[in-house]
Formats: structure tokens, sequence, C-alpha cells
């Protein structure tokens, strides 16, 4: 359980407390079965102060207002990882004929002016990919600033950072990745933590799928070539033959299994089942297969080899063929041997959007500046991936020439100026990088105001790199919102800055 001081909401009034269920900490909230092999229904009563509301990842709830007691029941089997509860000072608005968000009073409308009507979209594009939604409500919970996370796909109520609330919905379908935990990970589960690839792996693959009929090839590509260089940085970061860049992880005595939270189930995940939809060669048989996965499974926990054999069985002619024993690409060695994926999904559709975003990168690299090139590019219509990838090919040639970085920051003020906590995460990484000493009330204004973990951790990582005048910066800062911060994150600044 997480308790919250006034000081770590966005209200500043009230406490606030949240559960943290995954992989196993639910342990702390009831005695049951803490693994994800066991599912079953649940039932709780939930007692509160006047003035504070409680809500569950359950399908039915209602209010006795006599002694302020909350009743929840979840009718669906569900593993206990997945029993979620917050309470707080939360008020509540419709935004879809099955979604309400949840939040803060102060929260509440630019919530619902970002999500009204968005997410029903997203659903109906899942259901007829994937199956039914089964789980009948999906209500998100719009976490205080310090929820150290993105999400938490917690059945009919989704928590997720207030840090979505761009203000122009550019980053709305962030919020994709967990309703396809819907189908992978909540309906079909992994049924160990050694297996963590079956949910994550899955799921960015349906991410993806959905990405693509929504926004177009070029656009889902673009978004996965950011997920790739993010499991490169981390490969080079542990080594590639380290024993956690396995899919299949073996959890043993010494090995921390919050560690096994990293890019690896995630992004090579998604490269094995890309793999898969490669080898049989046909979008549409390919997404007949993931729907009749998820109907064979729904609500069961499964092992790799459940879901691979079951592959295999559905394209018998694949199986004949033995193309899952071809050398180096056989299923064992996905699995089992550590390492760069051994076959990467075709991106090239993105060149279309990377390729001017390379571009313009490297004309700001350039010593003398050619500003007449930089003005015919016009990027404040690019979506919020392109811009993420412009941003991080320009940290990755920073320092910039003496001069640049000024000319960048006042040619680009929706940017800089932007409440897109992507770009605002990258300009803050970039200024840090320049020592850019006009940017520095940037970096203070948006880790005053979060608290996610990806995002504060490598901005303060930026800084701690830099020389003593960065150092100092990051000090300060810290010194003046560590209060805020979660205690898991607060230590990990610490280390940072030891």
């Amino acid at each position: 359980m997480s308790w919250l001081d006034p000081a770590q909401t966005a209200g500043k009034r009230t406490p606030f407390l949240y559960s943290s269920g995954f992989p196993v900490l639910n342990r702390s909230l009831f005695p049951g079965f803490h693994t994800p092999m066991t599912k079953s229904p649940y039932s709780a009563a939930v007692k509160v102060p006047d003035g504070f509301t409680a809500v569950m990842s359950a399908s039915k709830w209602e209010h006795r207002k006599a002694d302020n007691t909350f009743l929840f029941t979840m009718e669906q089997p569900i593993p206990s990882y997945l029993v979620a509860l917050a309470v707080g000072d939360l008020v509540s608005a419709e935004v879809g004929p099955r979604t309400r968000v949840w939040t803060e009073p102060c929260l509440l409308e630019a919530a619902k002016t970002e999500y009204d009507g968005v997410i029903e979209e997203f659903l109906a594009v899942g259901e007829k990919l994937f199956g039914p939604y089964v789980w009948g409500r999906y209500d998100v919970l719009f976490m205080p600033p310090s929820f150290p996370f993105g999400g938490m796909e917690n059945p009919c109520l989704t928590f997720v950072t207030p840090c979505l609330l761009a203000g122009d919905r550019s980053l709305a379908d962030v919020i994709v990745h967990e309703i396809c935990h819907s189908w992978f990970g909540n309906l079909v589960t992994n049924a160990n933590w050694g297996d963590f690839w079956l949910n994550e792996g899955f799921t960015m693959y349906a991410q993806r799928r959905i990405c693509r009929e929504l926004y177009g090839e070029a656009y889902s590509c673009l978004e996965a070539a950011t997920g790739r260089a993010l499991l490169r940085q981390h490969m080079d970061n542990t080594g590639e033959d380290h024993p956690l860049n396995k899919l299949r992880v073996k959890i043993e005595p010494g090995v921390d299994p919050d560690d096994t939270y990293n890019e690896t189930p995630y992004e090579k995940g998604f490269c094995f089942v890309s793999y898969l939809a490669h080898l049989v060669g046909d979008q549409s048989r390919f997404d007949a297969f993931l729907k009749a996965y998820v109907d064979k499974f729904k609500f069961c926990s499964v092992i790799a080899e459940d879901a691979l054999e079951f592959y295999l069985d559905y394209f018998s002619d694949l199986k004949t063929k033995g193309v899952h024993k071809i050398e180096g690409l056989d299923f064992d060695s996905w699995l089992n041997v550590p390492g760069w994926p051994r076959y990467l999904p075709d991106l090239s559709a993105g060149q279309s959007l990377m390729k001017p975003a390379d571009q313009l990168a490297q004309l700001w690299a350039e010593e003398c500046l050619d500003m007449e090139a930089i003005i015919k590019t016009d990027i404040e219509n690019w979506k919020t991936y392109q811009t993420i990838y412009f941003l991080n090919k320009v940290l990755e040639k920073s320092p910039l020439p003496e001069g640049n970085i000024k000319k960048l920051s006042l040619h680009y003020p929706h940017i800089v100026e932007s409440n897109n906590a992507e770009l605002r995460l990258r300009w803050a990484q970039i200024v840090a990088s320049n020592q850019y000493q006009p940017g520095y009330n940037h970096i203070r204004s948006f880790l005053n105001c979060q608290g996610k973990q990806k995002y504060t951790l490598p901005v303060y990582r930026a800084l701690w790199n830099g020389p003593d005048e960065t150092r100092a910066l990051a000090t300060e800062i810290f010194s003046g919102t560590a209060h805020q911060l979660h205690v898991n994150v607060r230590n990990y600044v610490k280390k940072i800055l030891s």
C-alpha cells in the first residue's frame, strides 16, 4: 500500500491511498495465492472517512452512504496482482458509453476534455481485432502526480499518470497499451513471472496493431523504432548476455523480480510476436490467430509452451515445415538465449516520418546553421512520436555547437512551452546536456510537477553526468521536491546523486 501525504497529491489538501499489487505486493493487503497462475473473483467492503471515496478494480460497486462504505464485486476471475484499491478525494465524469474518468477535483475538467469520446474508439478497434471486451466498464483513474508509473492495467479501472493530460490530446493514445492488456495479461495471463513477455510482448504487438489501424503503418513503425532504441539502450547498459535479457527469465535466489521489469519482455517480446506473424505471412490470418488465442485461453494462465503449441496447431502447415526448429530462430532460442533479437520487424514504412526528423536534427548539429533549410521543415503539425524522434536525435548530437541551442529554443516555442510530458522530458535532457542556463527553469518546473520514475530519473542522471553547475542544480531541485516524490523514486534519486 502507498500512503500519500497531501503534498504528494494534485490538490495538496487531503491524503491519498492506493495499492500496488504487481507482481506479488498484494500479499500486504490480503492473504491468498499471490501467483498469476491462480485466478478468482472477489468481493470487498471498504469503509472510509467522510469526504473520501473508494474505488476498486471491480465490475460492480455501490456506495452505502449510512456509514460511507463502498461495496465491490469482481465477477470475473482475475489473478491477485490485479486487485486494486484507491481512496482519496475523488470525483468522476462519463467520457463514453462504458468509460468514466476518476480524478481529484482539480484535474476533472482536464481529464474530461482530454478523453471525452476518445477511449471508446480504442476499445472498438481492440474488439474488432481481438474479440469481445469482457470486463464491462473501462474506467480510468488519474493518479496523483507522485504516482511513479505510467499506468497499471487493473481490470475495469486502469491507473494512469496525470502526465497524460497534455491539454491537446497529443498523449491520449498512450492509454492504448493499457487497454490492450484487457485481452493480453488480464484475460490471458502469464502463469509465472518468468514468462512476463507473454503479457507484455503480446500487448506491445496489440498496441501497435491498433495504432496501425487508427494512424497508419508509418506512424506505428515510427513508434516501434522508438521502442527499439530503448531496447538497444537497455542492452548496452546491462550487456547483451545478461541473463535478464532472455525472454524466459529464471527467477531464483539473488534475482530481484523488480529487475525483470525492463525493456526486454516488452520490446524483445514484441519482436518474437512479430516474427510469429512474419512466419504466417498474412496479416488477416495472424489477426484471426490472435482472436482465437484469446478465446482459447480466456480467464486462464499460460506458459510459453501453451501459447506456442497452440500457434503450431493453429498453423499446421507451419508446423509441418518445422518453422519452430529453424537454426538460430528456433522457438527454444527465442525463449532461452539472451541478447539482441535474431529477427527485427521491418520498420521501413516509418522512414517517411523518420527521414525528415533525422535530416532536421543534423541541420541543428552543424557549426553553421542553414536557417533557410530549417524553416522549410514545418514541425508544428507533426504527431508526438515524430517530434520525440527528432528530439532524441538532437539529444544524441548534444552538446550542439555554441549558440545553436538558443536558436533552437527560440525557433520551436511549441516544444519549449508544451505540456506534453514526453516532449518536456526530452527538452529537459537536451537543456541539461547543453548546460543551457535559460532552460534551467524548465527543468525545475518539470521535476516539480510530476514524479513519474521514467521521467524523473533520466533528468537527474543527465544533470549529474554534467559539470558542477548542473550537479548543483540537481541537488537544489531535489532538496525542494523530495517530499513530493514516492519513497521508491526518492531513494533512486538519492543513489544517482550520491
